[in-house]
């Protein structure tokens, strides 16, 4: 028996035994456990790798992106401090009292407000969680529809999970490539602010009804007396001013890594909230929230351990390799988003990191086109089976029709979208000036 007949044996028993867990009706992160499980004993029968060190493989793998998991964990317990003070309703109450006949500016600060949450912790999901209610309240009283108002929230917040500095899809292609995950700022930050503010204006321009603002404001959530903007401001300052100073005084200042200025952070939105917090049982609660998202990020490095052992990963590479490039190019609009819908971040270990080999064999600019690539995933967060962002968006905004209708209604961001990142890919060696100046 070939090799290659080995290994797509093994690749055989991964996929039908996710496919067989999802028929079960098991969640997306069990589906993939045990699909590793299964792929590690297959590969066994072949001594790739002995059944005596699959435990070992799977342990080393669940490790693989700890560093990540540290961020996302510091990141959302930041947003959970921002939150709990009154300090995301005061921002959008505030706007929609000094914005509301002024739509470009309202729709435009509502964007960035939906936009941050996501972009500091990697999560789009994040974004719904903690702003996506009062933004949906404030897009309807500027008068959009519930769906329209749902489309927006979709399209946005996965473009959160794509921004920068947080972008969990291209830290798991730089671990798995040993790429530096530096230089992401203007390639992720650019097209998602002008793909986010093409969004809102195609979705959100319209006045489909009129509203009053008194009794729109009435309706908000209210606010602590003592919440002001400076007490908003403050935590921000402290994230972004840690972020700049050792890049504008590189030898004085020592990095502190992410985590540990997620925690600074949220240590000052602690200590200028105007109410008191509980931080211990607010991280609790939010960290339980944030299980079923760790633990996929455990599992994807287990699978990706599994497949490098057993030696799937180098034949998808090699698969990846010999389709003829234009092919690859154009069916990457369809395969990504799909990929996100069924593996979530998994789709990054298995499909993304034989690709960014390939392109950046070939002399691709490997930083421009993960950046690419990091646009169409958070697209499959609407699509079967797991679609999260997707049914975060429709219940935050309280949509009540067909799922899919709301869908259709994204179809032109969609597009664009699509259409922007395979761009970003094919042209990436032209862009890599974006990279210079995030340096």
């Amino acid at each position: 028996m070939t090799m290659s007949l080995e290994i797509g044996i093994i690749l055989a028993v991964i996929v039908l035994a996710y496919v067989a867990a999802k028929i079960s009706r098991l969640t997306v992160e069990i589906s993939m456990f045990l699909a590793a499980v299964a792929g590690g004993i297959a590969g066994a029968f072949f001594g790739t790798p002995p059944l005596g060190e699959l435990a070992r493989h799977l342990a080393e793998g669940a490790v693989t992106y700890y560093d990540v998991i540290l961020v996302f964990t510091t990141a959302t317990i930041f947003m959970a401090v921002v939150s709990e003070s009154g300090g995301v309703n005061y921002v959008v109450r505030a706007t929609i009292r000094s914005l509301y006949n002024k739509r470009l500016g309202a729709l435009v600060v509502l964007m960035i407000i939906i936009l941050i949450p996501g972009a500091l912790t990697g999560a789009g999901s994040i974004s719904l969680l903690v702003v996506g209610a009062p933004v949906a309240m404030a897009l309807r009283f500027l008068g959009i529809s519930e769906r329209r108002v749902a489309a927006i929230l979709f399209i946005v917040a996965g473009l959160s999970a794509a921004a920068p500095p947080v972008n969990i899809w291209a830290m798991i292609l730089c671990a798995g490539t040993a790429i530096p995950y530096v230089g992401f700022e203007l390639p992720l930050a650019l097209p998602v602010l002008i793909l986010g503010l093409f969004t809102m204006l195609v979705l959100g321009w319209k006045r489909e009804r009129r509203v009053d603002l008194e009794a729109a404001l009435r309706e908000m959530p209210e606010v602590p007396a003592k919440m002001s903007w400076w007490r908003v401001l403050i935590p921000f300052l402290v994230f972004f001013g840690s972020v700049l100073a050792y890049r504008i005084w590189p030898f004085r200042m020592p990095i502190l890594g992410l985590p540990l200025q997620f925690v600074l952070s949220a240590l000052a939105a602690l200590l200028v909230s105007p109410k008191r917090i509980r931080l211990l049982e607010l991280s609790r609660a939010t960290v339980r929230r944030l299980l079923p998202l760790l633990s996929t990020i455990v599992i994807v490095g287990m699978l990706q351990q599994i497949m490098t052992a057993t030696g799937v990963r180098g034949l998808l590479s090699f698969a990846v390799i010999s389709i003829p490039f234009i092919y690859l190019l154009v069916s990457l609009a369809v395969v990504i988003p799909v990929s996100e819908g069924v593996l979530t971040y998994g789709a990054a270990a298995v499909l993304g990191i034989p690709l960014i080999w390939y392109l950046d064999s070939i002399g691709f600019h490997a930083t421009v086109a993960i950046a690419g690539l990091t646009l169409l995933w958070p697209l499959g967060d609407g699509l079967p089976p797991t679609a999260l962002i997707g049914r975060l968006s429709v219940m935050v905004s309280e949509y009540k029709e067909s799922y899919w209708s709301f869908l259709r209604t994204t179809w032109l961001p969609w597009v664009v979208i699509t259409v922007a990142g395979i761009l970003m890919i094919a042209f990436s060696a032209k862009l890599e000036f974006l990279v210079r100046w995030s340096m």
